[in-house]
């Protein structure tokens, strides 16, 4: 039996700052930045969904970070099967790798 998604769960335990039928954008519980996630149980959206999804996730950061000084960061470290974005302000920035 597979473990319950914590995504498709979507219990409020943060910031919840945007839900529809297609997605939900509330701050990350481990990183505390906001994060949009589809609704559906899929790792990979077809890209017109992607892009409303991130265009959600646009408008919540721009107001988040007024700054504008933020980026779309969709790899999924924690949970791999369920996509998800965050919008990540400069000090959730990591260097790459040398």
């Amino acid at each position: 039996m597979n473990a319950p998604c914590d995504l498709c769960e979507a219990a409020v335990v943060t910031k919840r700052y945007f839900a529809n039928d297609e997605c939900w954008i509330g701050d990350c519980e481990i990183c505390l930045v906001p994060m949009v996630v589809w609704r559906v149980h899929d790792a990979t959206p077809p890209p017109e969904v992607k892009r409303r999804l991130h265009d959600a996730l646009r408008d919540v950061a721009t107001t988040r970070f007024a700054d504008g000084d933020w980026r779309i960061d969709d790899h999924m470290r924690n949970i791999p099967e369920h996509y998800h974005a965050h919008a990540r302000p400069p000090f959730a920035w990591k260097a790459p790798p040398s």
